[in-house]
């Protein structure tokens, strides 16, 4: 940098402290640098010049020549145009045909109407295009066909997309940018992630993407966002990383980066790509008043899409670790309470019997600080770092108890299927909520939460949080977001009525469920075929 002093094209003024450090370094070097020669000059002369400098002018900062605003501008899109260009022959469309069923209801069917949400996540909360009153004609649900957006993540035909986009598909076609179709074969899905992979028929050298390291981007990152939106096959929009770690109540096992990047309905299960043309994230979802975008985007990891995806190929399901607890967030009060104030953690509200927790000696009202080292500061925080542990191996895990730091050794199991749910019935929402589940039903409800009070004041009833797409209640038109008002001719207003209402029921015997959407109410009926 000494050659500047000798660069016609710079102007230099002394200035700062860290200017006459580097002055000193270049005393001591004894050297300057005209072009590509380099001067040696005695100590001596080399500080008279310097101090001379320093007497004649009382700062030194370096004024460059303005760079050309043409030419910056126009690497910023050579560099859009080479990660467009590596990414983009990878992602492919992804069509979804569902055959008609026969389904008893008299409204409120997901079935029915046009819904501007189709697409995405959210098209189960909102009903926007559904008729209130809504008949299904003849007592069958009409045939549906949906498109999204994948990836191809294996050259031997292995397609990475959201379980949004293909559940509940009868047959699913994958049409890549060059033209080419193939039929999926095999479909495995992780609803818990919101994650699928799709694997293709007599398929064979197809374009793959480069997968990144989602761990490694940080806020203000250029992305772009490639994928189908509206049916318009391969477009490409680009924005910033706008945060990380944000999280949604319907996906239960996903931390989700927040872009700019335009994203919308036909994007779910596209690729978000960094400015190298690596896969960062799967885009997932938008939030958004009218079905469009609005400038809020989310997106799965994809370091977490890539541990999905590879159980998902490798066994067909996705094993996670677990401790045996139920947990929330610590709130301020909680933490001077006990006896921890100003601290950060994920506080333990029950520790389960015969679980990998209680066999360590966890105790309730534990506060959770790491695990392994990794600090926790939430509940999906903590549940992502255990999820992903090695099963069968002892885990660190340090806890506040009365004040005081303890590590317990946990040897962490592979979590059982509905584990909490099948032992009472009662589960945590990532929100922190108490539900209650019903196996038999496929249906998980809370009590009805200030999020709905909008679209229901005053109407008691408890809320859909979750359904099984392949239970009774998916069959029957419940999605996430309903509130239930009856069970029968029985009022419910919360989880202990519903669950009260709903003992002796079978899915042979059926149950009528009186409903109510943001539309208008409906009565359903849960009735296993025999």
């Amino acid at each position: 940098m000494a050659g500047d002093f000798h660069n016609p094209d710079r102007v230099w003024v002394l200035k700062e402290e860290h200017n006459v450090k580097h002055l000193e370094s270049v005393i001591k070097s004894k050297s300057l640098y005209r072009g590509s020669n380099k001067i040696a000059l005695p100590t001596c002369l080399t500080a008279t010049l310097l101090l001379g400098l320093l007497a004649q002018t009382p700062a030194l900062t370096a004024e460059p020549a303005t760079a050309d605003p043409v030419a910056a501008a126009n690497a910023l899109s050579q560099a859009f145009r080479n990660a467009a260009g590596k990414a983009s022959p990878s992602v492919v469309v992804v069509r979804s045909e569902t055959k008609a069923r026969n389904v008893t209801s008299n409204g409120g069917s997901r079935n029915g109407g046009d819904n501007p949400f189709r697409g995405t996540p959210f098209e189960d909360f909102f009903r926007d295009g559904m008729p209130e009153g809504f008949n299904v004609p003849n007592g069958r649900a009409p045939s549906r066909s949906g498109v999204g957006s994948g990836v191809i993540v294996d050259a031997a035909g292995i397609v990475l997309t959201n379980n949004h986009v293909v559940e509940g598909a009868d047959e699913v076609t994958i049409e890549l940018s060059d033209g080419r179709e193939f039929k999926a074969v095999d479909i495995k899905t992780d609803p818990d992630s919101d994650l699928a992979v799709v694997r293709l028929a007599d398929a064979e050298n197809l374009p793959t993407a480069a997968l990144g390291n989602s761990d490694e981007l940080e806020i203000g990152d250029w992305v772009i966002a490639i994928g189908n939106p509206f049916e318009l096959e391969t477009t490409v929009s680009a924005g910033i990383i706008s945060a990380k770690g944000r999280e949604l109540g319907r996906i239960r096992r996903s931390k989700f980066l927040q872009t700019d990047a335009a994203i919308n309905p036909g994007n779910s299960g596209g690729p978000l790509v960094n400015l190298a043309g690596e896969v960062v994230g799967i885009n997932t979802a938008i939030a958004s008043n009218s079905g469009a975008y609005q400038g809020i985007g989310f997106a799965i990891p994809i370091n977490q899409a890539r541990w999905v995806s590879e159980q998902l190929i490798s066994r067909g399901s996705v094993e996670r670790g677990y401790l045996g607890v139920s947990i929330s967030e610590l709130s301020t009060d909680m933490a001077s309470k006990l006896g921890s104030p100003g601290q950060k953690g994920v506080l333990v509200t029950e520790v389960m019997p015969n679980t990998p927790a209680a066999a360590a000696g966890m105790q309730d009202l534990d506060v959770v600080k790491s695990f392994d080292g990794t600090p926790v500061d939430s509940p999906r925080s903590l549940q992502e770092v255990v999820e992903r542990s090695s099963i069968g191996k002892s885990h660190d895990v340090v806890v506040l108890r009365e004040g005081k730091e303890v590590t317990v050794k946990v040897q962490v199991k592979s979590l059982p299927e509905q584990f909490g749910m099948q032992q009472r019935g009662r589960g945590i929402a990532p929100g922190g909520e108490e539900t209650f589940y019903s196996k038999s039903f496929g249906i998980e409800v809370q009590d009805k939460s200030s999020v709905a009070q909008d679209s229901y004041e005053g109407f008691e009833g408890v809320l859909v949080d979750r359904v099984d797409p392949d239970g009774l209640a998916a069959e029957g038109g419940l999605v996430p977001g309903v509130l239930i008002r009856k069970v029968g001719k029985t009022p419910v207003s919360s989880i202990d009525e519903f669950e009260a209402a709903m003992s002796g029921e079978t899915p042979e015997g059926g149950i009528v469920l009186q409903i109510r959407t943001p539309r208008g109410n409906a009565v359903i009926l849960l009735k296993k075929e025999v």
